[in-house]
């Protein structure tokens, strides 16, 4: 198999930066992109090796928006905008960057030197979007209070469900990857009572037990993502999702990473559109999307050829 980007299928970290960026729009800023692509699997190499302990991983994506510019004669098959939809007043934006830098470990600190390093290497040919700081909160739960990535799949299911295969031959070993910050009401969702928050995630807070398919309700969080496709399987996404916030903003940086864009594209519409019965995922009456975006991350080879 084509080298994968660590980053794309790598157990959670403690701590994450999420850096997206938009890059000139000249054929010098292309061209110097490319020569920064091709140093970051060394350069992560060499933060691994200096600080084994850290387990530190640099994932690089390119948004579907700047993608023509950067490589015109071939693009990964199912790479589109980011989808939006909207019901109401609930809606998830479209809002384009170019370069996704999803750098993640056990310490804040070499998350930090290698976005200094790396955001120097670009120069003025690049203005920054967003940084955001993910951080693990308790035992790996959301700010509201309930476990995150619950449903992750684990082993070799991992690739199976977010490495592209021989589908796409010269795109093997990439991932499709949507980015969306989600900003949190938790002085409304602490008002109302732990059953209620727990009836709207399907599963028990304390303890993390999933309540029985007949038992959830048709809004509940899980109910809305978990979906099967025409054969009976399950649809999947790996999640790299964090918790961030201070005392002004709170919420969760959404990661989805997967062999395919439609499973994350389906998953969305069930929990803003909902069901026939337009029953929508009621944890989106509680946290707004503010950002959204979609993004390539290809495959280490496939990044190493502009060296």
């Amino acid at each position: 198999m084509t080298r994968f980007q660590s980053g794309v299928i790598a157990q959670a970290n403690t701590d994450a930066l999420f850096i997206t960026l938009n890059i000139s729009r000249s054929a010098e800023a292309a061209d110097n992109l490319r020569t920064f692509l091709a140093q970051i699997p060394s350069t992560e190499s060499q933060f691994r090796q200096r600080y084994p302990e850290a387990d530190l991983h640099i994932t690089v994506a390119i948004g579907g928006e700047y993608w023509g510019l950067l490589s015109p004669d071939e693009r990964p098959a199912k790479l589109t905008s980011f989808p939006v939809f909207t019901n109401k007043e609930i809606t998830t934006p479209h809002t384009p960057v170019d370069l996704l830098l999803h750098i993640r470990s056990e310490r804040h600190d070499l998350n930090y030197e290698a976005s200094v390093l790396l955001t120097e290497r670009l120069g003025d040919d690049a203005t920054l979007v967003e940084e955001n700081h993910g951080f693990r909160y308790l035992d790996s739960r959301d700010l509201t209070g309930f476990v995150d990535g619950t449903e992750n799949p684990e082993g070799d299911d991992r690739i199976a469900v977010a490495v592209v295969g021989d589908e796409d031959p010269t795109f093997s070993g990439g991932s499709y990857i949507h980015l969306q910050r989600y900003e949190h009401d938790l002085k409304a969702w602490n008002r109302i009572t732990v059953k209620q928050q727990e009836d709207i995630f399907g599963r028990t807070k304390a303890d993390n037990e999933e309540y029985a398919s007949e038992a959830k309700a048709a809004f509940a969080h899980t109910k809305r993502t978990s979906l099967k496709d025409a054969e009976g399987n399950s649809i999947e996404i790996l999640r790299h999702s964090m918790p961030y916030g201070d005392l002004t903003k709170r919420g969760l940086m959404f990661a989805s990473y997967g062999r395919s864009p439609e499973p994350f594209t389906q998953m969305l519409e069930s929990m803003i559109l909902g069901d026939d019965q337009g029953n929508h995922d009621h944890l989106m009456n509680f946290t707004s999307a503010v950002t959204g975006q979609a993004f390539f991350a290809p495959s280490t080879d496939w990044l190493t050829q502009w060296g």
